[in-house]
């Protein structure tokens, strides 16, 4: 590579040995700073989007965010990769073949040895969701699940738009049908005291911006609008009336609805005002 060749990550110094595998390997990092990032606007999943830069071009964070050994391809999110309870690493262990030969056939010829593209990124993303079932619920991962299927999603989404016609469009929605079960879920286990949310410190969904438990209430309403069951009426209607009503309760949003300045505001009243025309409601 020479010298004046634009880079946007940089192999860490820290070396790593997988908690399953023992495996040695050092993560690939994104560099920050230099016009790398140029932000533009965030879609109703709170999806920051970026600009590419005409010195490099476009530029992925969330490739970057899964820590996974290039070995055993067990993967976390980067906080959590030494966390893995001793009493589970057998079973991952026993499991390789399973997660690689089930990841490959949804992301072909993905090497986790070589530097990071739009397909490793998904794929890395995918082997979170999948690893995360390892986890106690001291790391709340039914939320992290949750988390990671939507940023599978969103890559997805990129791999649609590079190669369209091999079904990454398909695959996008069905990771964010994934993403409404567990956010929807992780709000249940939450509320019931089987799981608490105490073990991630940041609610994403995206790596801009925390928008804490409110951003999660708020996407559980609305992957539940835009990807939940519709074969039973009866139940849907349910379900949307109760994320009006979260909401509403959160937001302040109705009849004493007040405008106040933010992203996850104005988005939150869309799609309250969207549950009201499916349900035939009105706030007048």
């Amino acid at each position: 590579m020479g010298v004046d060749e634009p880079k946007v990550s940089y192999i860490s110094k820290d070396e790593l040995i997988c908690p399953v595998c023992e495996a040695t390997f050092h993560r690939e990092e994104l560099l920050s700073g230099s016009g790398r990032l140029i932000a533009g606007n965030i879609t109703d999943e709170l999806h920051r989007l970026y600009e590419p830069s005409a010195r490099y071009g476009e530029v992925y964070p969330l490739v970057y965010q899964a820590t996974v050994c290039p070995e055993c391809w067990f993967a976390s999110m980067d906080k959590d990769f030494f966390l893995l309870p001793d009493v589970v690493k057998d079973r991952a262990l026993v499991d390789q073949q399973k997660r690689i030969a089930q990841t490959s056939l949804i992301f072909p010829d993905v090497d986790f040895h070589e530097n990071r593209g739009l397909c490793s990124g998904a794929a890395s993303l995918y082997l979170v969701t999948y690893c995360y079932d390892y986890f106690s619920k001291e790391v709340s991962p039914t939320l992290k699940q949750g988390i990671a299927s939507l940023r599978t999603a969103w890559l997805c989404e990129e791999l649609h738009v590079k190669k369209p016609g091999e079904h990454y469009d398909w695959l996008a929605v069905l990771f964010k049908k994934k993403a409404q079960f567990f956010y929807v879920e992780a709000v249940n286990r939450e509320q019931n005291g089987t799981e608490p949310i105490a073990g991630i410190k940041n609610f994403g969904p995206d790596t801009d911006k925390n928008y804490a438990y409110e951003g999660v209430l708020y996407l559980s309403a609305l992957l539940n609008f835009k990807y939940g069951p519709r074969q039973d009426t009866a139940a849907r209607v349910a379900y949307l009336g109760e994320a009006k009503r979260i909401i509403a309760r959160i937001f302040g949003l109705g009849k004493s609805s007040k405008a106040r300045p933010g992203p996850l505001l104005e988005h939150a009243r869309t799609i309250y005002n969207d549950i009201n025309k499916e349900l035939h409601e009105t706030d007048e």
